[in-house]
């Protein structure tokens, strides 16, 4: 038996702690689906539920709209993420949130270390470059991308 699509998008915003405007732009980014009914109104299958928890989860994770995408379209026809798909999606998805918390935490660490006393030394700051010296090894805060990688 085929599911309904008969939710509103008012019904799906508030069980799901969005604004309508958001499961637009969802649609818009072709990470769910509405169907319209005859007077034209979008509707939605109640497993839009489960898919917008999914894109919350990521979201709060840091993981971007354009990867929860990728990973929604390799799945069968469209459908939404199973107990199966989910826990495989979260071990990957855990693995990327180690990756960038330790990052952070060397970062975290590097930048203590630089200006925790607040003297801002010229002479020991890590991040000075004189006359822009590191120009040539790319862009943004290399020293500290540096550290935060050792």
């Amino acid at each position: 038996m085929l599911e309904e699509a008969n939710l509103s998008v008012g019904i799906v915003a508030k069980r799901c702690g969005v604004n309508v405007s958001a499961l637009h732009f969802y649609e818009q980014k072709g990470l769910i689906r509405s169907w319209r009914n005859q007077g034209n109104q979008r509707r939605y299958k109640r497993d839009v539920l489960r898919r917008i928890s999914v894109i919350k989860a990521a979201q709060k994770m840091g993981i971007s709209l354009e990867e929860v995408k990728a990973v929604f379209a390799q799945l069968p026809n469209q459908r939404t993420p199973d107990k199966q798909d989910w826990a495989t999606l979260s071990k990957a998805w855990q693995q990327q949130l180690n990756q960038r918390i330790a990052y952070l935490e060397k970062l975290r660490d590097s930048l203590t270390g630089c200006i925790g006393c607040g003297c801002l030394s010229m002479k020991n700051c890590p991040i000075y470059n004189p006359e822009d010296i590191l120009a040539d090894d790319g862009v943004g805060p290399l020293l500290l991308d540096k550290e935060a990688e050792e």
